[in-house]
């Protein structure tokens, strides 16, 4: 494994690590629904990609502590996004699922989003634009270790 920390590749690692955290900044701007912090945003999209869960796996999952998921999984709850079904194993326990008016925000969230960064892609030239396509499974990668 190369030693990311020292020159060259330091300076690549610093200079990735602040692109996305500036990008990935523009991009939460970037909003359907103004009533709904980036917590329940990631929350809904955790249940979107990995299916209905508990708010225990929920918690794991978004790196939260479980009271402050059960928290947004009742603000979500209030606003018609998830529903509460009894657990198939064990009845103390609930599953959180989105509802469809879920789905439709989701959706309509990801169209924007896309819509914004497409527009700001369409400024690169083509060979910059060659580089980001070819980088985007390496960043996904890196999101999912």
């Amino acid at each position: 494994m190369p030693d990311l920390t020292h020159g060259d590749d330091a300076e690549a690692v610093n200079a990735l690590r602040a692109s996305v955290m500036r990008l990935s900044r523009r991009l939460k701007h970037q909003r359907v629904d103004e009533s709904l912090s980036p917590t329940e945003m990631a929350v809904l999209g955790t249940l979107a990609r990995c299916g209905s869960a508990s708010p225990g796996e929920l918690a794991r999952r978004e790196h939260v502590q479980p009271p402050s998921m059960t928290r947004i999984v009742a603000m979500l709850e209030g606003k018609g996004l998830v529903r509460l079904d009894p657990h198939p194993e064990d009845r103390r326990q609930k599953i959180v699922t989105q509802t469809e008016r879920a789905e439709s925000m989701l959706a309509a969230a990801r169209t924007k989003r896309n819509r914004w960064l497409a527009d700001l892609a369409g400024g690169l030239d083509e060979d910059d634009w060659a580089k980001l396509r070819d980088a985007a499974p390496v960043l996904e990668k890196l999101a999912q270790l």
